[in-house]
C-alpha cells in the first residue's frame, strides 16, 4: 500500500516525501523503500513512538514541511483519481485546508461531514446515525498552520490527537475547502476493505497505471 501513496505523490509532482511510522514497522519499510531513489523520490523518515493519533503523527513532520503547505496521505487509504487538479485548486487558496470526500455505504465507520448549502458544516467522527453518505477520505491538504493547531489540541476519549479536530478547527475560522472523488476509494482499516483494495489494485487499467509512473 504504502508504494500506492509514492504513486499518487508522483502523479501531482511531489518529490520529497515524508513517511512517518511506527516502531513495528519502520525496518521493513526503509528495506523496501531505501531513499526513495529507485523510485524517482527522495524519502526521510520519522518514527511515531506512541500511537497518539494521525495529528500526533502530523506533529513529527513540523521541520520537514516548514514554511510550505503539505499533502498528506494515510497509508491504508487506496483511490483511483489523479488528484493533481485539487492540488492545484488548494495551492490557488494560498492558506487553510482542504479535504477530500467519498460517497460510501457505510459512513459510520468514518468522520462523516454535514454539508448544507454546498458547504461543508461540521464534521462528526464515526457518527451512529449520519447525516450524509460521505466520509472524509485520508488525504488532506494543510498550510503551515496545521503544526499551531496541533499543538492547541486536547486528546480525545482514545487518547489519540484526532485530525477531525484539525479539520473542525479550520472548518470553523472559515479555511476549510473540500472536493469530491469521483473514482473509488477504500481504506483497509479491516478484513474486507482490505480484500476490496487488493481487488481494486489488481485491475488491469490499476496496474498499467501504476507501471507507467514507476516506469516498470
Amino acid at each position: 500500500m504504502i508504494l500506492h501513496s509514492l504513486q499518487k505523490m508522483r502523479e501531482v509532482d511531489i518529490n520529497n516525501v515524508l513517511i512517518v511510522t511506527g516502531r513495528e514497522h519502520i525496518g521493513h519499510i526503509v528495506d523496501l523503500l531505501g531513499s526513495g531513489s529507485d523510485y524517482g523520490i527522495d524519502l526521510t523518515y520519522k518514527v511515531q513512538d506512541v500511537a497518539d493519533g494521525i495529528a500526533g503523527a502530523l506533529r513529527l513532520a513540523e521541520s520537514f514541511v516548514g514554511n510550505d503547505s503539505m499533502l498528506v496521505l494515510l497509508g491504508d487509504n487506496i483511490f483511483w483519481d489523479d488528484i493533481s487538479h485539487f492540488v492545484n485548486k488548494f495551492k490557488e487558496q494560498q492558506k487553510g485546508a482542504k479535504v477530500l470526500l467519498s460517497e460510501v455505504n457505510n459512513p459510520q465507520r468514518f468522520g462523516v461531514p454535514v454539508i448544507k448549502e454546498n458547504t461543508i458544516i461540521g464534521i462528526e467522527e464515526k457518527p451512529d446515525y449520519p447525516k450524509s453518505n460521505y466520509a472524509v477520505t485520508g488525504i488532506y491538504m494543510y498550510d503551515c498552520s496545521v503544526f499551531d493547531v496541533i499543538r492547541g489540541l486536547i486528546p480525545s476519549n482514545r487518547g489519540e490527537y484526532e485530525v477531525t479536530d484539525i479539520n473542525n478547527f479550520y472548518l470553523q475560522n472559515n479555511l476549510l475547502t473540500f472536493d469530491i472523488l469521483s473514482g473509488w476509494w477504500t481504506d483497509a482499516g479491516t478484513h474486507l476493505s482490505l480484500m476490496k483494495a487488493n481487488e481494486l489494485v489488481s485491475d488491469d487499467k490499476y496496474m498499467s497505471r501504476f507501471s507507467e509512473i514507476f516506469d516498470l
